[in-house]
């Protein structure tokens, strides 16, 4: 591990950065450019000693996940991100099919969305990046195991994942996962990472099972779904899907009406923010 290498590129990206390019207020006059130590701490899920740590040349190898983290805070590009784990003697991720890497541009775009919930999911459902009112709205997942990360595993395997939705709406809910599921395996007749969580789904759950052989495919796209929050109540939502030019990743987007009971509540839970309100199970 370079560690005077991977501090000084530590420094550098952190420098660049303006607050307004991940989401978050210049407050007081800065002294000096970038983004304070504290927030790329705060970003990656780390501690402030931690990251200080790594910048002075003092601290331990951070751990994959850690890396991971780290190339999302900074807004790291691909190279950059190989770049990253090389510093620390570790072997880069892969570039698959399946990138779980989000480019720096999707960030900003979803670091803008201040008013709506949003997030970047891949075609399997696994949950890559959140903004604030995504987090207040069904929970912080990256915050959970990497296993609780995906929203199709959650759902068929953690009874509590299903709470999010009202009950007269989930068996609707489960149709639609794993009609999309079957769509995206059938595109990727090759790539283990569908083929995998499907088998998983069908030994865990009577219901996937069922659903699944049933053989119904479709290409997730743009629906209006409900919201059932434990302090805000039901928010009836419109679901956005912008797709990559990879197809591999979408930025879901969630939209209330004006004038509606659930706009009144979105702007609700956006004052609300992230108290500790909803769901955290695993």
């Amino acid at each position: 591990m370079n560690r005077a290498e991977l501090a000084d590129f530590l420094r550098r990206a952190r420098a660049r950065l303006d607050p307004s390019d991940v989401g978050l207020t210049a407050g007081a006059r800065r002294r000096t450019p970038g983004l304070r130590r504290e927030e790329v701490a705060q970003l990656a899920g780390m501690s402030v000693d931690y990251y200080t740590r790594l910048e002075q040349s003092r601290g331990p190898r951070p751990s994959r996940q850690m890396l991971t983290a780290l190339a999302r805070a900074l807004r790291l590009t691909e190279d950059e991100r190989d770049h990253l784990f090389h510093l620390t003697g570790e072997e880069p991720p892969r570039r698959e099919s399946t990138s779980t890497h989000v480019r720096p541009g999707l960030l900003l775009v979803l670091d803008r969305l201040h008013d709506t919930p949003a997030m970047v999911v891949t075609d399997c459902g696994e949950v890559l990046a959140q903004n604030a009112l995504s987090r207040a709205l069904s929970g912080d997942v990256l915050a959970r195991p990497p296993r609780g990360r995906n929203m199709i595993r959650r759902f068929f395997l953690d009874p509590a994942a299903q709470e999010l939705f009202p009950p007269e709406d989930r068996p609707e809910r489960a149709r639609e996962q794993v009609a999309g599921l079957r769509a995206v395996a059938s595109a990727r007749p090759r790539d283990p990472e569908p083929a995998s969580l499907i088998a998983e789904l069908r030994a865990g759950s009577e219901e996937f099972a069922r659903l699944w052989d049933e053989h119904e495919v479709a290409v997730r796209r743009a629906t209006t779904k409900r919201f059932r929050h434990p302090a805000i109540g039901i928010l009836e939502l419109d679901c956005e899907i912008l797709v990559n030019s990879d197809h591999n990743q979408q930025l879901v987007i969630h939209t209330a009406r004006p004038g509606t009971e659930s706009y009144e509540r979105l702007q609700l839970l956006r004052v609300v923010g992230l108290q500790d309100l909803t769901p955290t199970s695993s």
